[in-house]
């Protein structure tokens, strides 16, 4: 378990990257401080609830799938979009809860994912810079001086914005949104497509399945709900630190801006704040993993995070890209597994494959996201351990962001629904192709 908070400040002494360049630190303290007499988004309950979930998928008795956006705005968290986003998990649920026969859990990177770290501190234009977009949490995407400018006061909005975004995923899926039979009809919908027959027989399958559920009497009111988790890279400290609590009944602290929350590959130093901060807290934590980690940085981070093995304490995420995860990946499970501890092991496809088009559009194709995936299950299956989730960005909308997928989206199509402004995700067809190919890896196991 980790230490009791007397020490939850430590990281303030030690190294920090990726924060934003902040010229009223008094504006930022009394935004910290009001967000931290608001009450918590997520309760310690269901964060210990999650932990035990991630447990039981850490030991290969369920799958974890963790998708949205790649950074979520403001003016995206309305009605319309969060719903779409919802449905697109749920659909993916369906199809590898039956891939899988194991309970799939359900995480968006949602009500959080505000902040986005950057390979450089400013952005160049011409011979205009300016600051890099950091995110809405942080500052704005246009590109003028006042837009760019760090504001303390969108650090409350995120608060806020995080606020309503889980208030309506409450609402969808517990209020019959997700009832099993009618997300299933929409993946029939899906199947049925001319482009996507060749997933037809997974879907007759399923739809068997739930046929012989209702005849056998199944409490189907009991599927009309799902749980439901949220989670987004713990980044910027000046909101993190005000959102953790200390639990009236154990004196532990959890971070109730989130049921989990990860280190991204730019911020897992060992001797950070980051790191630091994350090991005092109880909520389940993610680490991202990239294909230059060394076996001993994985047992270091393991040593540090989780020095209990705690199961569903810990979580590697790894984006390898697919030219180099069937070499990267295996001496790193080996390691682990050697070592005794058993971390859950997801997959991000989507990071390690980035590549610009001629025209300057940031994307990824669709065959190097499945390839990676099948990379992942193929090193699992070599070593001996769990492939436990898969982790990507993704969006409900009809999108034009990554190359390919049943849609046979080329670089002249980009241009027609390009609307990230980070990273490029899935749009919802993409996603639910993707989630039909890893079924089958699931069923190979």
């Amino acid at each position: 378990m980790p230490t009791l908070h007397a020490d939850l400040d430590h990281w303030r002494t030690l190294p920090i990257k990726q924060q934003p360049s902040w010229t009223d630190l008094d504006a930022v303290a009394a935004v910290s401080a009001e967000i931290a007499s608001l009450p918590p988004l997520v309760f310690a309950g269901e964060v210990d609830n999650l932990r035990d979930r991630l447990a039981k998928a850490a030991a290969g008795q369920a799958f974890l799938l963790q998708g949205g956006d790649c950074a979520e705005t403001f003016a995206g968290a309305t009605a319309e979009q969060i719903r779409n986003r919802i449905k697109t998990v749920l659909q993916m649920a369906v199809v590898l809860t039956y891939g899988a026969s194991m309970p799939v859990v359900k995480m968006g990177r949602m009500a959080g994912q505000f902040a986005k770290p950057r390979s450089s501190d400013t952005e160049t234009r011409g011979d205009v810079t300016l600051p890099a977009y950091r995110g809405d949490i942080v500052n704005g995407y246009d590109f003028t001086e006042l837009s760019r400018q760090p504001d303390p006061a969108r650090l409350l909005k995120g608060y806020h914005t995080a606020a309503s975004t889980i208030n309506l995923i409450r609402a969808f899926t517990q209020g019959g949104f997700a009832d099993l039979r009618e997300v299933h009809s929409w993946n029939k919908g899906f199947a049925q497509n001319p482009a996507n027959q060749q997933y037809e027989r997974l879907a007759t399958d399923i739809d068997r399945a739930i046929k012989f559920m209702e005849a056998a009497g199944a409490d189907f009111d009991e599927l009309k709900r799902v749980e439901f988790y949220t989670g987004h890279e713990g980044l910027l400290m000046d909101y993190e630190r005000p959102m953790t609590r200390v639990d009236s009944r154990t004196g532990t602290p959890y971070n109730t801006a989130a049921h989990f929350l990860w280190i991204g590959e730019r911020t897992r130093e060992l001797d950070g704040a980051h790191v630091d901060y994350f090991s005092k807290i109880r909520n389940p934590i993610g680490v991202k993993l990239g294909p230059s980690t060394s076996p001993e940085t994985v047992l270091e981070l393991i040593d540090k995070l989780d020095p209990e093995r705690e199961p569903g304490r810990l979580t590697f995420i790894t984006r390898m890209g697919a030219g180099k995860i069937r070499d990267a990946l295996p001496p790193l499970l080996e390691t682990v597994k050697d070592a005794g501890a058993t971390p859950l092991w997801v997959t991000d496809p989507m990071h390690g494959n980035g590549i610009t088009t001629p025209t300057g559009y940031k994307t990824r194709r669709f065959d190097d996201v499945v390839d990676e995936v099948r990379g992942f299950f193929e090193a699992h299956r070599a070593v001996g351990t769990f492939p436990g989730g898969i982790h990507v960005e993704l969006t409900g909308d009809d999108v034009t962001e990554c190359l390919g997928g049943s849609e046979q989206i080329d670089e002249a199509t980009l241009a027609t629904r390009y609307e990230s402004l980070c990273d490029p995700r899935l749009n919802h067809m993409q996603s639910l192709e993707l989630a039909f190919l890893v079924a089958e890896e699931l069923e190979k196991r």
